[in-house]
């Protein structure tokens, strides 16, 4: 969530004080549930894209370190197969 701005920031924070309720975020911003819904679908996206992108930067480094030969090539595949299972337990099921 760090790529995020101070407006998606502000988003989020009301999100959680409404307990989730995209109603009450429709209402607090003076909009329809389906432009809220909208809103929340592009901020979720875009905090999928900016992991994302944080993942790549990390594997590349352990690609470039191990290519570089500071890290064996053994020892960089452990660190993306565990990396790639850290991953798989952070997205959640489906």
């Amino acid at each position: 969530m760090r790529g995020l701005d101070s407006e998606d920031l502000e988003f989020v924070r009301l999100f959680l004080l409404s307990s989730g309720s995209l109603k009450k975020m429709a209402s607090l911003y003076g909009v329809t549930y389906p432009t809220i819904r909208l809103r929340l679908d592009r901020l979720i996206q875009k905090i999928r894209l900016s992991e994302e992108r944080e993942e790549d930067s990390f594997t590349r480094l352990v690609c470039r370190l191990a290519k570089d030969g500071r890290l064996g090539a053994e020892e960089a595949g452990l660190l993306l197969r565990e990396y790639g299972r850290g991953r798989e337990t952070r997205a959640g099921p489906g």
